[in-house]
């Protein structure tokens, strides 16, 4: 007889192994015992399976009913998937656990599939090979010797943990039959993302109940789909860093989930290396991401302000475009920076993005930055007010051309210093030739974010941001500039800072 105990708390496991013996415990969840060749036990924190067949006879059965191929798709009962979602199942388990074409068969004609993203928007026509085969439906006979028996040592590659690299000096890595089984349930923990520029994010979740996560999966789906959407538009993400908060952030909205909520995973961001051609999606990337709930409150609302777009061409094709702006904000915050740092470079990189969604989130500022954001902002509002001046006198219409060449203008004076003594002298130069009252009596306030702690290149970020998202009305909605200039500049195209899937 064969007895196993995985434990998440075995000291000799890692949050993949951890995270592959909870799948086990949902797969297993779903399976009748009176006719299963093994018998088992899920507890708060193990899984506990016996058998008196060969091991080859059990585990094969257990894959068997976990892992099937259903018109073209992977399909795993335990997660009671609808056809979007074994898509975007089958779409992430394809470019990360299977992306090598020895361990999948697709076919050689694609053929397309339609999904409705939201309803009263045009579909979306995806191009999809479907599966005919892949490693978690075949043969097992490598890891079990003559007799059926799981071999002592089993070698591991990619397949069963995205990313890993054969040392070929020392040979491949080797896993024992305890962790090589839970390895095989792992894709069902897991959460994936499709990103920009072909590449994936795998969220790995750490899970400290089985039981409590296992209850949560029953009816996490639906409720997910209500605040987030669509499966095809959850599966859509513009960077690892959204990809992870995004994972926390539909933990934490999952009701009475606080005490054994998951509130931290791995993201394992993979894409194009240059010195292997024949995978495209090789780890670029992992990162380890746990942030407090005032952080997921930060990222809610960016989430819902720069959201993914369904765009239409000329042809009638559709796709879902992502945001430039919520990669970048979703980076910050896992690491722990203000949501705003960086901005210097990001506008720098990205003339075209959503600069509407810009101005809401400069709500959410504290109320220490609010001072040097207003102060910035009462500034440029005396300057462009000068500039119009000075236009009317010259008989110059001061259309949105010229107010975005008198901003750009601005901006070169407070981009082109280089250490901190030069902003502060070109700020301060700023601040007494545009004299604002938003400047008053807080002197004390924009010395300290000029000269604190070599804070200098936040206060550039946040300097910027104050005039890029300027709109020409002050918090109590009375118009600091001519209404006929900001409706020229409203009326403007909206800046479709979006990426388009490929």
């Amino acid at each position: 007889m064969t007895e196993l105990n995985l434990s998440i708390f075995d000291p000799n496991t890692l949050l993949p192994h951890r995270a592959g013996i909870a799948g086990l415990g949902l797969a297993l969840s779903v399976l009748n015992p009176d006719s299963a060749p093994l018998k088992w036990e899920v507890t708060e924190d193990s899984v506990n399976l016996s058998w008196d067949c060969t091991d080859k006879e059990a585990i094969s059965w257990l894959l068997e009913q976990t892992y099937q191929i259903k018109d073209g798709y992977l399909d795993v009962p335990a997660l009671n998937l609808d056809t979007q979602g074994k898509y975007t199942l089958s779409e992430g388990i394809v470019t990360t656990f299977l992306q090598h074409s020895k361990q999948r068969g697709l076919s050689k004609t694609p053929v397309t599939k339609t999904f409705v993203i939201e309803e009263g928007q045009p579909e979306i026509n995806l191009s999809f090979r479907p599966l005919e085969s892949c490693y978690y439906t075949k043969d097992f006979k490598e890891i079990f010797d003559t007799k059926g028996k799981l071999k002592a040592k089993i070698d591991l590659k990619g397949h069963h943990l995205p990313g890993l690299v054969e040392d070929f000096a020392n040979g491949t890595y080797q896993e024992s039959p305890q962790g090589f089984l839970t390895l095989l349930f792992l894709p069902i923990a897991c959460n994936y993302y499709r990103l920009p520029n072909y590449c994936s994010a795998l969220v790995i979740p750490q899970i400290t109940n089985i039981l409590e996560w296992i209850k949560q999966r029953q009816f996490y789906r639906g409720i997910i789909a209500q605040k987030f959407g669509s499966e095809y538009s959850r599966f859509r993400s513009s960077g690892a860093g959204d990809s992870g908060l995004r994972f926390l952030l539909q933990e934490k909205l999952i009701e009475n989930n606080e005490k054994f909520r998951v509130d931290f995973c791995e993201v394992y961001q993979l894409g194009k290396q240059q010195w292997d051609g024949n995978q495209s999606y090789l780890k670029q990337a992992v990162y380890r991401i746990k942030v407090t709930d005032n952080v997921l409150e930060l990222y809610d609302n960016a989430y819902y302000l720069f959201p993914n777009q369904i765009r239409k061409n000329d042809k009638g094709e559709t796709w879902l475009a992502t945001s430039k702006v919520l990669p970048w904000i979703a980076d910050n915050l896992i690491a722990n920076k203000v949501w705003y740092a960086g901005f210097y470079e990001f506008r720098k990189s990205n003339q075209i993005y959503e600069r509407k969604g810009l101005v809401t989130m400069t709500e959410y500022l504290t109320s220490e930055e609010q001072v040097f954001f207003d102060a910035v902002q009462g500034a440029f509002s005396a300057y462009l007010r000068e500039q119009i001046v000075q236009a009317q006198k010259q008989g110059r219409p001061f259309n949105y051309e010229e107010r975005s060449r008198v901003t750009d203008k601005l901006i070169y004076r407070l981009q082109r210093p280089n250490t901190q003594s030069e902003f502060a002298t070109a700020l301060v130069d700023v601040l007494s030739r545009y004299r604002s009252s938003k400047a008053r009596g807080v002197g004390s306030e924009l010395y300290l974010w000029l000269h604190r702690n070599n804070n200098w290149k936040q206060a550039r970020d946040l300097a910027l941001l104050a005039i890029v998202t300027y709109t020409g009305k002050g918090k109590d909605g009375k118009t600091e500039i001519p209404e006929t200039v900001m409706q020229e500049i409203d009326s403007e195209p909206e800046s479709e800072g979006w990426e388009a899937e490929v």
